[in-house]
């Protein structure tokens, strides 16, 4: 019998990548955070089987048991031109199967919305980044070979979603010869905006800074805990006080001109883009609300607090851990400032433990590749922008900027999006795309292939 992936090597290109994106689902590489978890070994077995008799030969790194990554490049003809990457994840977030309304590895199409984790980070863009390697390669149904005359790099990357240890990072300092590239593509892009529309691409991502603080309180029996000095209690008062300390209001050129593009009330707009009345305009925007508020502001997260071991002993340290996402120019130092002019008088009782520190990464939007990216989305949507974004959280895109590398966060998404629907399903319940959105995608990036590496030659039958 026929298998599946050999029939859809020879259906169109989003039939392929729709097909592919729920075997990618079924695989359920699900990295909790640990080492031995995310078995993206899986996925790139799949992988290799797509591409049998493509006559694209890709090599295959594990730096741990299972974690491993497929890395194939096709060759340019001419070396002095720039080469392209289109780097993927293959793991995805834990779920909790409680919360979703269909079974969340099953890959699932109803009424034209496939459902599944990873559906929409990332692996709907994976597996339109190997349908379209593929096709550069080979051929699909009505689109014609191709020779690049840059290279084209095809990553599909283990661990994205815990730092990429055994991914990109890892690959970046032991094995860059087989990642490198001159201009990359990855996720976190593709949502419409506004009436005209405005289509979202990530130029680049908020930086990272851990912290844990570590909080001492004198412990005693719970029977009498009047006037004690509780851990617990006092990380709590810690915990309200970050809750409400809000950093310095920062609205960029970037952020400006992705509320130009929102169509919203002319009072509402002029409220986003000004630091005195950005406050009074969240409410206002639904979802949009804690997108714009990560936009303009570095932020702390209390995510996990511990206190105490047994019922009745007053706990005499508690710790928090803090996940802070710092906006560009933002140091290691401000971070620490900023936790120190929260808390206040409590600093007498926490010391800050951790040193984890990674700066913000942006791409120029002035590049070649950038124009080819809004030609891309013109064809979709004729006389729409691209409306550059800063993501509030990471992507493998990091990697490639702190090299100087410009990284960009591209799909098309379908006018029954927003941005502020799509981020709420990244790491939700009923995580899903509609198979509108992942056509729309993956022909837009097999334009955006074959004109960036074609120099506009456009190969493919319209």
């Amino acid at each position: 019998m026929e298998s599946t992936l050999s029939r859809i090597t020879r259906s169109s290109l989003a039939d392929q990548t729709t097909e592919l994106l729920q075997a990618l689902i079924q695989n359920r590489c699900v990295n909790d955070g640990t080492p031995d978890s995310g078995h993206e070994i899986r996925t790139v077995r799949t992988l290799q089987e797509f591409f049998e008799g493509s006559g694209l030969d890709g090599v295959v790194v594990e730096p741990h048991p299972g974690r491993a990554s497929l890395i194939i490049r096709i060759p340019g003809t001419d070396p002095a031109a720039p080469s392209l990457a289109l780097v993927g994840h293959t793991d995805v977030v834990p779920v909790e199967a409680s919360g979703w309304e269909r079974d969340p590895f099953a890959g699932e199409i109803v009424d034209g919305v496939l459902w599944g984790r990873g559906a929409i980070d990332m692996l709907n863009l994976t597996a339109a980044y190997a349908v379209v390697t593929r096709a550069i390669a080979r051929g699909a149904e009505g689109v014609a070979p191709f020779r690049p005359r840059g290279d084209l790099i095809f990553a599909a990357v283990a661990d994205e979603e815990s730092g990429s240890t055994f991914g990109v990072e890892w690959l970046t300092d032991n094995r860059l010869d087989l990642i490198d590239a001159d201009y990359v593509l990855t996720e976190s892009g593709g949502a419409p905006a506004g009436n005209q529309p405005g289509i979202g691409v990530m130029i680049g991502e908020k930086g990272v800074a851990g912290r844990t603080l570590r909080v001492k309180g004198t412990p005693g029996h719970g029977s009498a805990p009047w006037g004690s000095r509780n851990a617990g209690v006092i990380a709590a008062e810690a915990v309200r006080r970050l809750s409400r300390f809000q950093t310095p209001t920062v609205i960029s050129p970037q952020w400006r001109r992705y509320v130009a593009g929102l169509d919203l009330d002319e009072v509402v707009s002029g409220q986003l883009v000004d630091p005195h009345q950005i406050f009074e305009a969240l409410p206002k925007i639904g979802k949009l609300g804690n997108f714009a508020h990560a936009s303009t502001h570095t932020t702390i997260s209390p995510n996990v607090i511990r206190a105490g071991e047994k019922l009745n002993v007053i706990p005499g340290e508690a710790t928090v851990d803090l996940d802070i996402r710092v906006l560009p120019g933002v140091t290691s130092d401000d971070v620490d400032g900023y936790l120190r002019e929260a808390l206040g008088d409590l600093m007498s009782d926490i010391t800050f433990e951790g040193d984890i520190f990674g700066p913000s990464s942006i791409s120029s939007t002035e590049t070649p590749l950038f124009d080819v990216l809004g030609r891309a989305v013109r064809r979709a949507y004729p006389g729409a922008d691209l409306l550059p974004m800063l993501a509030a959280g990471g992507t493998d895109g990091r990697f490639y900027r702190r090299r100087g590398v410009p990284a960009y966060g591209f799909g098309v998404l379908s006018e029954r999006w927003d941005y502020g629907t799509f981020r709420q399903l990244f790491h939700g319940h009923n995580e899903r795309v509609d198979l509108e959105s992942i056509g729309l995608t993956v022909n837009a990036l097999d334009y955006v292939v074959r004109e960036f590496l074609g120099e506009g030659l456009g190969l493919r039958r319209d």
